[in-house]
């Protein structure tokens, strides 16, 4: 039996690991901070970040590392040499909780990934006016 899909970000932290709390609590700050305007949700049972009618952000917590989803793919080389030693999978970045948390290029994927909205959210609009 699956454990219960949380209410909410808070329930969610509270319900996560210990050793990843403190993370999860401080990337949510960090998306706060960014992008005052996203709205929270949980989405597929973890916390989510929601702006622009678009998912833009999800994060979990786990034992050994928090990730975050999905990775970005723009941003150019340099960001994405950035982004190598975290990827864990094509869509997916990981953060040991054995260190420090890498808060400025978070900020980073946050403002990409906000990019990334807008840019679809125009070319949705322009395919219209078609």
């Amino acid at each position: 039996m699956s454990a219960p899909k949380p209410e909410n970000i808070d329930a969610y932290i509270a319900a996560a690991p210990a050793e990843a709390q403190a993370y999860l609590r401080r990337i949510r700050a960090l998306v706060r901070q960014t992008l005052p305007a996203a709205e929270e949700t949980i989405s597929y049972a973890i916390p989510c970040f929601r702006w622009q009618n678009t998912y833009l952000l999800y994060f979990a917590g786990y034992k050994k590392h928090v990730s975050i989803y999905p990775a970005p793919h723009e941003g150019g080389e340099a960001f994405q040499n950035e982004l190598g030693p975290y990827r864990a999978g094509k869509g997916t970045l990981q953060f040991s909780v054995a260190k420090e948390l890498p808060e400025a290029l978070i900020v980073k994927i946050i403002e990409q990934r906000c990019a990334g909205a807008e840019a679809l959210m125009l070319s949705k609009t322009e395919k219209k006016k078609k």
